[in-house]
């Protein structure tokens, strides 16, 4: 009776906040992946469970108060504050918290990645999403410059700014990185958890490769963004081929995503064979 009472209260703070996120948060470009994300990871948790039971053994009292009380009280400030990113991740440690307690630290052990690629339907704090979008729209606006040079273009960069021609152009986050990069991080742990749980090591590898064909993916954007703008003018970088460059350079992210880990798979295969033929 009490674990159903701990569960409905959850229940009653979760909804909420869930609401104002999908709210916020999901109908924009950095949180589309929200509900990809929500459906994906609870059917992961399911998966998970269903996989091999664990005994559940109740968590420590002391140890769940001991993280509940100052979340509740986080949850609360943020709430009446309106900071919806620190009420998200307090909502969503007063979940995983109630859960220890309940079940146990063996049933969280198990379910860690469910647990962990849940947390990208939340936004994330505006402080972090400014300090990772600077650095990515200072390199690639200086890569997408130093490449057009090479071709005699007249263009020119201060800070973010691109000035090509006769148009300006502003390296927005969207075309820096971070939006993409968030949905290319989630979507990419999930397909190769889903593909190499087994093999942890090799799962880490293609995670971090994420990173680096997110930003090859954005420069090839920004290039073509300006060069659609210089050739076309700027009503045609800022229409259709704007939303177009967006979804190509998706695609191809994750493309070379599923490259990379088909040709890895392969070199993988093989080295077990060459081993057998030494031998």
């Amino acid at each position: 009776m009490p674990g159903l009472i701990l569960i409905a209260g959850i229940a009653a703070i979760s909804l909420p906040t869930l609401l104002d996120v999908a709210r916020d948060s999901w109908s924009t470009e950095q949180g589309a992946h929200g509900p990809i994300v929500l459906v994906t990871g609870i059917w992961l948790l399911i998966r998970e469970l269903r996989s091999s039971p664990v005994p559940v053994f109740r968590g420590s009292r002391i140890v769940s108060f001991l993280f509940f009380a100052p979340l509740v009280v986080v949850y609360c400030l943020a709430r009446i504050s309106g900071i919806i990113e620190i009420e998200a991740f307090a909502m969503y440690g007063m979940l995983v918290t109630s859960g220890y307690c309940l079940w146990g630290g063996a049933i969280l052990k198990r379910i860690w990645f469910p647990l962990i690629y849940l947390l990208f339907i939340f936004p994330p704090p505006d402080t972090l999403f400014a300090m990772a979008t600077q650095p990515l729209k200072i390199l690639i606006s200086g890569m997408a410059v130093s490449i057009l040079q090479i071709f005699q273009y007249p263009i020119a960069q201060s800070g973010v700014v691109i000035q090509i021609g006769e148009y300006q152009m502003l390296v927005a986050a969207a075309c820096a990185g971070l939006s993409s990069l968030i949905s290319l991080t989630a979507l990419g742990l999930f397909y190769t958890y889903i593909r190499h749980k087994s093999n942890f090591v090799y799962m880490i590898f293609l995670a971090i490769c994420i990173l680096p064909i997110s930003v090859i993916a954005n420069l090839v954007r920004v290039l073509a963004l300006l060069l659609i703008t210089y050739h076309f003018g700027e009503a045609a970088g800022q229409g259709f081929f704007h939303e177009l460059a967006g979804l190509t350079m998706f695609a191809t992210a994750l493309i070379c995503i599923f490259g990379l880990d088909w040709l890895g798979t392969a070199l993988i295969a093989r080295r077990p064979r060459k081993l057998q033929a030494n031998g």
